[in-house]
């Protein structure tokens, strides 16, 4: 099996990297976005990109308007970040919505 070409690459930082795939994503910027506390704090670059991206997720009240299956479908998002987001739900008193309720929607 071949191993993908790395290219060394410079993001508007000026910070330099490897990358393999036609991904953009500086590792040095990300790491310096990473949140310092909170349930964001927690999660990897990719399962937290995809919250703040795709459905701008940024407290559990507004995670708790999802369902599992919703959040899991997000690009980035894994099922080991999920465990994660339980705790931080349940911290709050609250849980990820029913699927009944999100059929109602």
């Amino acid at each position: 099996m071949a191993t993908a070409k790395r290219t060394l690459r410079t993001c508007k930082k000026g910070h330099k990297y490897y990358k393999s795939t036609d991904c953009p994503t500086c590792p040095t910027c990300e790491k310096e976005k990473k949140p310092s506390d909170g349930f964001l704090s927690r999660l990897s670059s990719p399962a937290r990109s995809a919250l703040l991206h795709y459905l701008d997720i940024d407290t559990v009240e507004k995670l708790s308007m999802y369902t599992e299956k919703e959040i899991l479908k997000l690009h980035g998002m894994g099922k080991a970040s999920m465990p994660i987001l339980r705790k931080a739900l349940e911290e709050k008193g609250l849980r990820f919505k029913e699927e009944d309720e999100a059929a109602k929607r």
